[in-house]
C-alpha cells in the first residue's frame, strides 16, 4: 500500500474547499464531500433505481465488450482512478486474465480502509495477482503511481463528467504525462441525450437522491460543526443546455444564517438562494473525440451501451 494522502491532508483539503465554496458567489461545493459512509449507501441505492441509467448502461458495455477491451488494449497492469469498492474492475481484470496477460492492478482512491478491504478480496480471487493499493487523489497523485508493465488507466462511472472543462483538461494534461508509450486510457461517459430522461435520473421519484444531496449539509455538519438545517433545503436538479450538464443544487427554503465552527464563519443564505453541489457534464461522441484530441489523445475504439446512453473509449497519448 502507497500512502500519498493522508487524513491531515483531507482534512486541510475539506477546510479550503468548504471556506472558498461558501464563500464564493454562486456557492458551491465539490461532489467529494457526499460519499461519507451513509452517503456511500445512498448512491448504492441510486445506482439500483429505474431512472438512473448509467451505472447499468455502463455494466452492459463491460459485460459485453470487456473481451474486446482487453484484446485491443494488451495492457497487463490495470490502473483504475477512484477505484472505490473496485467492483467494475472485476470484470476487466477477468478479462485481462483471460487475454493472458493480467500481472497486476492498482487501484487509486482517497479511502484508505476501503482499498485494503478490496485489495484483500482480489488477492483472494486472483492468487497470482500483484495488487499495488495507492492511497491518493488523481488529481494530484498520478505522477506518483507504480509505472511497470503497460499500463491501461481506467477512469469509469462517467466520473470526468464531474469535472468542467478547464478541470478536465488540466486532467488530461497530467494524465498523458503521467503515462508512458503503450499505455492507454479506458474513460466512462454518459452522452447527451432527452433532457427529461437527464433530469429524472438525478430527481428519482422516490427522493433517493435528494436524501443524497442533503447528506453533504449532515457531512459538514459532523466534520466541521457547522449547524446547517438540512430539511430547510430543497433538492433541485436541472439540465444545463448551454454547458451541456447536469446540475445539482440545494436551494434554502428561507432567510437562515449557517455558522461554521471549525472554520470560524459565518455564511448568510437568503430565501432561494441555491448551494450548486455537483455538476455533471454529458458528452457527444465528436465532442468527446475532439476534446480527447485537443488533450493529447487518440480514440482508438468506442463502444455503446442500448439506445446510445453511454459511451467507453479507448484512447492513447499521440505523443
Amino acid at each position: 500500500m502507497e500512502v500519498h494522502l493522508t487524513p491531515a491532508d483531507l482534512r486541510a483539503t475539506m477546510e479550503r474547499d468548504v471556506r472558498d465554496g461558501l464563500t464564493t458567489s454562486p456557492k458551491c461545493l465539490p461532489p467529494v464531500y457526499f460519499y461519507d459512509e451513509r452517503g456511500s449507501r445512498l448512491f448504492d441505492q441510486i445506482t439500483r433505481l429505474e431512472e438512473y441509467y448509467p451505472t447499468r448502461s455502463e455494466r452492459w458495455i463491460l459485460d459485453h465488450h470487456a473481451g474486446e477491451i482487453a484484446q485491443l488494449a494488451k495492457a497487463d497492469t490495470l490502473v483504475e482512478l477512484g477505484a472505490g469498492t473496485c467492483d467494475k474492475s472485476r470484470i476487466l481484470l477477468d478479462a485481462m486474465g483471460a487475454n493472458g496477460t493480467l500481472e497486476r492492478f492498482v487501484p487509486l482512491d482517497v479511502s484508505e480502509e476501503v482499498l485494503v478491504e478490496a485489495a484483500e478480496a482480489l488477492v483472494t480471487e486472483h492468487p497470482a495477482l500483484e495488487v499495488r493499493a495507492a492511497v491518493g487523489d488523481f488529481h494530484r497523485h498520478l505522477g506518483l503511481l507504480p509505472r511497470e508493465g503497460r499500463r491501461m488507466f481506467a477512469f469509469l462511472g462517467g466520473t470526468i463528467g464531474n469535472l468542467d472543462p478547464a478541470e478536465r483538461r488540466r486532467f488530461l494534461a497530467e494524465l498523458d504525462c503521467a503515462m508512458d508509450p503503450g499505455d492507454c486510457l479506458l474513460l466512462g461517459t454518459d452522452l447527451v441525450k432527452d433532457p427529461a430522461r437527464l433530469v429524472a435520473a438525478y430527481d428519482d421519484a422516490a427522493g433517493v437522491t435528494a436524501e443524497f444531496n442533503r447528506n453533504v449539509l449532515h457531512v459538514l455538519n459532523r466534520e466541521l460543526g457547522a449547524d446547517f438545517a438540512p430539511d430547510q433545503f430543497a433538492h433541485v436538479a436541472l439540465w444545463n443546455a448551454g454547458e451541456q450538464w447536469i446540475e445539482m443544487r440545494l436551494r434554502s427554503e428561507r432567510d437562515t444564517t449557517v455558522h461554521v465552527r471549525a472554520l470560524d464563519l459565518t455564511v448568510h443564505f437568503a430565501a432561494g438562494e441555491e448551494l450548486r453541489t455537483e455538476i455533471s457534464c454529458k458528452f457527444t461522441p465528436t465532442g468527446l473525440e475532439d476534446e480527447l484530441l485537443a488533450c493529447g489523445f487518440v480514440t482508438q475504439a468506442t463502444w455503446r451501451s442500448p439506445g446510445d446512453e453511454f459511451q467507453l473509449t479507448l484512447a492513447t497519448p499521440y505523443c
